[in-house]
């Protein structure tokens, strides 16, 4: 197995090593300050998902950075306003008046706009909201959680449970 390249006693300023001969610094600003409580879930996943290189790890925790709102939150926060509603989900929300319906109801929210598309049902199947965003990495749709699901050798129904707990998130 390679060596991993980014260290868990410097991750909160995202040091970035070559295999020890060549140290290479990524110079994030702000820092990421992960909390130190990620550290060896992100490290176990870097090395179970080969993200064993400096670019890897770096689209990795950017990623996970911008979607968990800089490793904070773990689920997907759909409780919007008809405004915000809006100017998000456009498509999905082009009258004031259909927004209003909607707002301030993350299950409904969820369910329409996650309708007919990445393996969920319609609207009233209720996988937008079964399957909405989760973990760092914040997982949408019943075809990733299939696919996660499968990676782990469980039912679709218990990864969608599974990752808004601590160890399924990273």
């Amino acid at each position: 197995a390679p060596d991993m390249c980014v260290s868990s006693s410097v991750m909160t300023h995202i040091w970035v090593v070559n295999a020890g001969r060549n140290p290479h610094i990524l110079t994030l600003s702000p820092p990421l300050n992960i909390d130190a409580k990620w550290f060896d879930p992100l490290l176990a996943a870097f090395e179970k998902f080969e993200i064993n290189t400096p670019l890897r790890q770096a689209a990795f925790l950017g990623q996970c950075a911008h979607e968990s709102g800089n490793f904070v939150f773990i689920e997907e926060n759909l409780n919007y306003r008809a405004a915000s509603l809006m100017a998000t989900f456009k498509k999905y929300f082009p009258t004031l008046e259909l927004a209003q319906q909607y707002e301030k109801q993350p299950q409904k929210i969820a369910n329409r706009v996650y309708a007919n598309r990445m393996g969920n049902g319609d609207e009233a199947s209720g996988d937008g909201y079964t399957y909405r965003g989760r973990g760092l990495i914040q997982l949408t749709g019943k075809d990733n959680y299939t696919f996660f699901a499968g990676s782990l050798g469980i039912p679709v129904e218990e990864a969608a449970a599974y990752m808004a707990t601590f160890e399924g998130a990273a």
